[in-house]
């Protein structure tokens, strides 16, 4: 059902291929700024293990890895200052599949913070 690809970039982040500086890291998920930034603060978050999207995250990571995802994503929020009970909030962002533009095939969630960042999306 999921085919995981061992050579994304992001593997090769995990396996130290592809040289990066982690902001947050913990047993199951790592954090770094992303090298495209989309708004002042962005940082992308990711589990160490190899899941190809949040579906294929929830049904196949362990209950320690699910924890520990979403614990560091607040972590990493409040790390920024951008929690809504540290600063003015933040978007998180994870694309999955085709439609949503997913460029990478690991899942991988975005934090985007540090202006008004608009409406989510615009009706067609």
């Amino acid at each position: 059902m999921y085919t995981y690809d061992t050579n994304n970039i992001f593997a090769k982040i995990l396996r130290g291929e592809i040289p990066s500086q982690f902001i947050y890291e913990t047993e199951h998920s790592v954090a770094f700024r992303d090298i495209n930034p989309q708004a002042p603060e962005h940082v992308l978050v990711i589990p160490r293990g190899p899941y190809v999207n949040y579906d294929h995250f929830a049904d196949a990571a362990s209950a320690d890895e699910i924890v520990d995802f979403t614990r560091a994503v607040a972590a990493v929020s409040r790390q920024m200052g951008v929690s809504p009970d540290a600063g003015q909030g933040y978007r998180l962002i994870a694309n999955s599949g085709q439609h949503s533009h997913q460029e990478v095939p690991h899942l991988h969630v975005h934090i985007l913070a540090g202006r008004p960042l608009g409406p989510m999306l615009t009706r067609v």
